[in-house]
């Protein structure tokens, strides 16, 4: 339930977590209520790109950045055709917003598309306390939605959980799309829609790809009737253990040692095809600042997360799979989580993290000439 009227600084609201724990402060956006998983996000900008992440499905985000809203919200910067999160949490929203490409308020966005948040809250204290206890279901209320704090709790600790949630079909395009390359057509590539974000084909094309975007139910046989040189999967939300149609995907485009390349929830099920499981992280790793070590090179990047999920692959060995040997790529060095995968014997790899920099530091951007790279090696190889 949400109204459109515009809230900050008006109407009394509250963050209520499934501990109990709740946090008083006022409307930010739509009033009413709304439910998700609360989580905290480090990016100190970007976060038009953030909320419209599809990755974000279902999950209140927590800005840990104390003023949020500076450079209002412009018409070029969405990475969907909408706001995905659940709910918006941030300390002190900018009054008046000053940028030369901003068209309105981010306050203004979040009433129109009928997004629930709150702010004046001490987001230093709630990252904490989530840092500490884990990420969790939570619920935002204002307005009418007001009621008793018991019976506030009682609704959050009845919505589901963030674990065995299937969403990537949720956020999906429905039909298939095609991403023109940008001057002269090099490769063809099919990208599996798990949650892509609008920038992700555009880097591709820019190196030349024609990506023809697939709905997440694609199958073995219309993935290739594109007649791709690699197939990509995106990034997405939700659980990666209840993702058995893009695994079985996955292992098909495997068995054809077709060239691969997976981010995110694309990583995660790579690891689920060649045998590995997945792990739910206690908070997640989400921001534009997060330090990765490319083993491949020892380079350190500093990338662009968004996930609460992991692959449980062993760091320091090589493994068997059915698809040949496979090593963990990159590591978070905060954590030491597998930030990617790659296999030794056939032309497919995966990351953790955002290439493709919307929004964040560019440093991982030559993963996408490692894809090109494969299937230029790959074409070769069949001339």
């Amino acid at each position: 339930m949400t109204t459109s009227t515009r809230g900050a600084g008006k109407a009394p609201a509250v963050l209520v977590l499934e501990d109990g724990r709740i946090f008083r402060g006022r409307a930010y956006g739509a009033v009413g209520e709304t439910f998700g998983e609360a989580v905290f996000s480090t990016g100190m900008t970007g976060y038009q790109e953030t909320l419209t992440d599809p990755s974000y499905d279902r999950q209140i985000v927590v800005a840990t950045a104390p003023q949020i809203g500076n450079t209002g919200w412009n018409d070029e910067d969405d990475e969907s055709g909408r706001i995905w999160v659940s709910g918006y949490v941030v300390r002190d929203p900018a009054r008046v917003p000053s940028n030369w490409r901003s068209r309105r308020s981010l306050d203004d966005e979040l009433v129109k598309q009928g997004v629930v948040g709150i702010s004046g809250i001490d987001t230093r204290a709630l990252t904490r306390h989530l840092r500490e206890s884990g990420s969790m279901r939570s619920g935002i209320f204002s307005g009418e939605a007001l009621a008793a704090d018991d019976e506030l709790v009682a609704r959050v600790q009845a919505q589901p959980h963030m674990k065995g949630a299937s969403l990537y079909e949720e956020v999906a395009t429905k039909e298939a799309y095609v991403v023109p390359a940008v001057g002269e057509k090099k490769f063809t590539v099919a990208a599996i829609d798990l949650g892509i974000k609008g920038m992700t084909p555009h880097r591709m094309a820019e190196r030349g790809i024609e990506v023809h975007v697939l709905p997440a139910t694609a199958t073995e046989e219309e993935v290739y009737a594109v007649a791709p040189d690699g197939v990509f999967f995106s990034n997405g939300p939700g659980d990666p253990a209840t993702a058995e149609g893009p695994v079985a995907l996955m292992t098909a485009v495997l068995k054809r040692k077709t060239p691969l390349f997976g981010i995110c929830f694309g990583n995660q099920i790579l690891g689920r095809a060649l045998g590995f499981g997945t792990y739910k992280l206690k908070y997640g790793h989400r921001g534009i600042n997060q330090p990765v070590q490319d083993r491949t090179t020892g380079k350190v990047e500093v990338t662009a997360h968004n996930h609460g999920f992991a692959v449980d692959a062993p760091l320091d060995k090589v493994s068997d799979t059915p698809y040949g040997r496979a090593e963990v790529s990159h590591v978070c060095l905060n954590d030491q989580v597998v930030e990617g995968l790659q296999l030794l014997d056939q032309p497919a790899f995966s990351v953790q993290y955002h290439p493709e920099a919307a929004a964040g530091p560019h440093d991982a951007a030559y993963l996408f000439d490692r894809f090109v790279s494969l299937m230029t090696a790959e074409g070769a190889q069949r001339a």
